[in-house]
């Protein structure tokens, strides 16, 4: 960790002396030097055989080959759209538009017409490249039903169509774009609201994945599933660019299938996996079910939410790994902190751990923007290279989220210890404020998550006319037993307050999760109003 004892809750960026800018280009190029023979990327079918595979010299030849192609129906700053699921085609896409100097607006494989429609018109995308379907959606279909309605959309065309990918390669050539030019669009998840799409240059979305995949032990050669979207940051920066920045080997899943990753996990023997929380529930029930052994597992990080103790526990006791817990948002590229391997076990449980390198945070008075005394809680903020060049065409919002002095605000409550280290004690817009008191989800889940009934929550804020909000309480459970009301009230009220004790306990077959698998909230705070859940609801008492 980084040695430091500060003296209010400023953390001053560390590492030593920022790397260089370069493009992906640049760092494709690099490692295809380093080991031109080493595996780069193989891929997984859907019952986790291996298709196909590339070398890192055969994945650059590829990529020059799909960005020539690009230059010769594409102007340098087009913006172009890939819908699909995670298939290798979309890495070499994401590679070859940087090579191309296009910036690639990324689409969730589950957006239907309007969704998509939507991203298209506000990223003025002038070309989408799809898959004909995917988990049952027509996306093909979907697409070009929308692209009849937008007459900037010049092209359409499928992955899988080789000759229509490659079709202009002979007359385009390369471009040289600038490590800070925008590379992306990337849609934020839209946990509180409607997605804003973030302009991410080179430089932000290279550095933070190998950095962050350094902090989680990658090395070259080390194997690693991939099973997140690609087209969150996640997905197509931590572990795409940060895997092969590093000289990594990416087995690419085409979708979360908890049983067929074990299954790969067990029989290619990899030592890294990367998922949020949800994911990392749904691994730890098929290891029960299947009897995989996934103890060749040396390092798990996981983020996006909230990552509650008792399943930091769980994933030690199954996979023999601590979880390295990683914090950020879209807008960073994305990572801000970042556990320690060798942190304590406490740190690994209650904190989000220490800055990234070359990443400057602070804890901020919600109301005066001024930092904030060592263990005072206001909100998270941060300042570096991986700050987003701004919303895509939505300078207001740019500017109520990164302020006159370049710190983005996360809307994330928090506080820093005088080692640097950062607990998430909720967010700005989630906090829930019961007669005039705020309380604060995160709180609240972490102690109910000790509950052996519970293997995910969510609290959420619920209109009430006497208080103005009420506390609810949705959960998932492992099993089909399910305690009492009165059992998880008294359980609650021996570890909170009573002001903290939920008004409602609802429980969910499945949640309503953005593409990258956080839960909505919001959404169940809609569907709560509108009486979906009323025969659980009784009036609290």
């Amino acid at each position: 960790m980084y040695k430091v004892e500060l003296m209010e809750s400023h953390f001053a960026a560390q590492g030593g002396k920022e790397p260089a800018p370069m493009t992906i280009g640049d760092m494709v190029h690099a490692s295809a030097r380093r080991a031109p023979d080493q595996v780069a990327m193989r891929e997984l079918g859907y019952d986790g055989e291996i298709l196909r595979s590339w070398t890192y010299g055969e994945l650059v030849s590829d990529c020059e080959r799909l960005a020539r192609a690009l230059t010769s129906r594409h102007a340098e700053g087009a913006r172009v759209a890939v819908y699909a699921n995670n298939v290798p085609e979309w890495v070499l896409l994401e590679i070859a538009c940087a090579m191309a100097g296009v910036t690639l607006v990324t689409v969730n494989p589950a957006y239907q017409k309007r969704e998509l429609k939507f991203v298209l018109e506000q990223s003025r995308s002038e070309a989408i490249y799809y898959v004909k379907e995917f988990r049952g959606n027509p996306m093909q279909e979907i697409a070009d039903t929308v692209c009849d309605e937008i007459p900037a959309i010049k092209h359409r065309i499928l992955l899988n169509d080789y000759k229509a990918l490659l079709a202009g390669e002979e007359e385009g050539e390369l471009r040289h774009p600038a490590p800070h030019d925008p590379v992306q669009i990337q849609y934020t998840s839209g946990t509180t609201g409607f997605p804003k799409g973030a302009l991410l240059h080179h430089h932000g979305l290279v550095l933070n994945g190998i950095e962050t995949m350094k902090r989680a032990g990658g090395e070259p050669g080390m194997a690693f599933v991939h099973n997140m979207p690609l087209f969150h940051t996640t997905g197509c920066a931590i572990l795409v660019l940060g895997g092969l920045g590093l000289g990594m080997e990416m087995l690419l899943a085409p979708m979360f299938d908890p049983d067929m990753i074990v299954k790969v996990i067990e029989r290619e023997k990899t030592k890294f996996i990367l998922g949020v929380p949800t994911m990392l529930v749904a691994l730890i029930e098929a290891v029960h079910k299947t009897g995989a052994d996934v103890t060749s597992t040396e390092r798990i990080m996981s983020g996006g939410s909230m990552v509650p103790p008792e399943l930091c526990r769980k994933a030690k006791a199954v996979f023999g790994a601590p979880i390295q817990i990683v914090y950020g948002q879209t807008e960073t590229s994305p990572v801000l902190t970042q556990a320690w391997y060798d942190d304590t076990l406490e740190d690994l449980t209650e904190t989000i751990g220490q800055p990234a390198a070359f990443t400057e945070i602070s804890i901020r008075s919600p109301d005066t923007n001024e930092v904030v005394a060592i263990g005072e809680q206001g909100e998270i903020c941060a300042r570096g290279y991986q700050l987003m060049l701004g919303y895509n065409d939505n300078p207001d919002a740019t500017a109520a989220t990164i302020d006159e002095k370049g710190w983005l605000h996360t809307g994330d409550l928090g506080r820093m210890d005088k080692r640097g280290y950062v607990k998430i004690t909720g967010r700005v817009k989630e906090m829930i404020i019961r007669g005039g008191e705020n309380l604060f989800p995160a709180e609240i889940e972490n102690a109910l998550l000790e509950h052996i009934s519970i293997s995910e929550i969510a609290i959420v804020g619920v209109p009430d006319e006497k208080w103005g909000e009420q506390v609810a309480c949705f959960m998932r459970g492992p099993g089909k037993t399910k305690p009492s009301n009165a059992e998880l009230k008294a359980f609650i009220r021996e570890r909170l307050s009573p002001q903290k004790t939920p008004a409602y306990w609802i429980w969910v077959d499945e949640w309503p999760l953005t593409g990258s698998g956080k839960i909505q909230r919001f959404k169940l705070a809609e569907a709560f109003v509108a009486g979906e859940y009323a025969d659980q609801v009784k009036t609290p008492a």
